[in-house]
């Protein structure tokens, strides 16, 4: 089959992937819980012929900081809800949300993913997080998360687990045979039974088998750990934007982690964030992005940059950070971070400044055909399989992606132009797994 260009889209903030993007004079921030506003979102990533949308969440709220609370548009609707009521609203385009094996049991999320791969007709898909943040402990019963480590170690088997439920059933176990009143054939009903390390769930599922067999599993992660998941376990990983250089390791490094699990490379599709700033020209959308990152109240600036290097910052964007040489977020997150990096090489620097260089780093900015240029770079170099889009602002930001950069990538034949597979596993060149039920063990 010939490698096709994956796209996604994102959302999790509803103005935009920038935490300013409510602000920007197209937004519309006060429909942030309207189901109209996220169907346009939707549909016009299925008129671009997207893949998949990509609903990302957490389980909490962002209070830490002041400016969580006065600035940052971070309300939204719980994803699969959201999602079963986008599969009403659209056909082909596949429908993923993020859900946490930290705060959440195996028999839940698999009975609430198989009920909207059914409702979808196959399109449904789970972004695994393990949970990092120290509010979504707070909000189930702790005050600080389980270490790193063992947040992986669950995750993983969290997922077997979710595995063995769906495989509950036999494609064919349901009869609904009037005549001799059996509905199903127990002679294919597996009960699962498990006994591991962090769960015990007998099972078997009150739903039966998905139409994809097993919904898309991406999964997000950076450390050794999250990759050690992913090459497990993960259909698709959504990865952070970085230098084409350092995305070309990344790729082959994860790629290369596959046999050790008996998978081959094209089991597993790499799709880095991609935030576009597009335009009709260049200078154009040069000052546009400028534009939403004077948007940024400083006090976002001063409390992202003291979140990402793990502590406290006095309010003044444009003084120099006294890095505290013995700060330790590890068990938040053991992804590199460069701003830590910087500061511990003795770099003199303000929070504007690591603000303004992380915001530039991480967006791709351009008319139509730059913007391509650098996608087509990218697929073809082997630094990433396609592109979860992240627009800064909503809907307008996402709408030009669509109208401007979608033709360009169709015209050059990167991407599809119309869909043909039914299911998302299809569209990912994957194939139906099969039931993974042990000889001897229905019934």
């Amino acid at each position: 089959m010939t490698r096709r260009l994956l796209l996604g889209a994102f959302l999790f903030h509803p103005g935009g992937s920038h935490v300013s993007g409510w602000r920007h004079r197209t937004s519309e921030p006060q429909r942030h819980v309207d189901i109209d506003y996220y169907a346009r979102f939707a549909e016009t990533a299925e008129r671009g012929v997207f893949d998949t949308i990509f609903l990302a969440d957490g389980l909490y709220f962002w209070d830490r900081f002041p400016s969580g609370v006065d600035h940052y548009g971070q309300t939204r609707l719980e994803p699969l809800t959201l999602l079963s009521a986008l599969a009403a609203r659209t056909s082909r385009i596949g429908l993923a949300a993020t859900v946490s094996t930290t705060y959440n049991e195996p028999y839940h999320v698999a009975r609430a993913i198989a009920s909207l791969d059914h409702i979808s007709r196959g399109r449904a898909a789970w972004n695994l997080v393990t949970s990092r943040y120290e509010e979504e402990a707070r909000n189930f019963g702790g005050d600080e998360h389980l270490d790193h480590s063992l947040r992986y170690e669950r995750g993983a088997e969290f997922v077997r687990v979710v595995q063995q439920l769906w495989d509950s059933w036999a494609d064919d176990a349901i009869l609904g045979d009037r005549d001799s009143g059996l509905f199903a054939d127990a002679d294919k009903l597996h009960v699962p039974n498990h006994r591991g390390e962090h769960f015990t769930v007998r099972g078997p599922l009150n739903v039966t088998r998905p139409p994809q067999g097993y919904p898309v599993l991406f999964q997000a992660g950076g450390s050794e750990a999250g990759q050690d998941l992913a090459a497990a376990t993960a259909d698709a990983v959504f990865a952070r934007p970085l230098p084409l250089a350092d995305a070309q390791a990344f790729y082959a490094g994860l790629k290369d982690r596959l046999p050790a699990y008996g998978r081959q490379a094209d089991e597993l599709s790499i799709l880095p964030s991609l935030r576009p700033v597009v335009a009709e020209s260049g200078h154009e959308a040069r000052e546009l992005a400028q534009e939403i990152l004077d948007s940024t109240p400083d006090a976002i600036i001063v409390e992202d940059v003291a979140h990402s290097i793990g502590q406290g910052l006095a309010g003044d964007p444009d003084a120099q950070i006294v890095f505290a040489p013995d700060t330790d977020i590890a068990n938040e997150s053991k992804s590199p971070n460069r701003r830590i990096a910087r500061l511990r090489s003795g770099e003199r620097v303000t929070p504007r400044e690591l603000y303004a260089e992380s915001f530039w780093e991480s967006v791709s900015v351009g008319t139509a055909h730059t913007i391509a240029d650098d996608i087509q770079e990218r697929f073809e170099t082997h630094a990433a399989d396609g592109f979860v889009v992240q627009a800064l602002t909503q809907p307008h930001g996402f709408e030009r992606f669509v109208d401007l950069v979608v033709p360009e990538l169709q015209r050059r034949g990167l991407t599809r132009t119309a869909y043909e597979e039914t299911t998302l596993r299809e569209r990912l060149g994957l194939a139906r797994p099969q039931r993974r039920v042990p000889v001897g063990a229905e019934a």
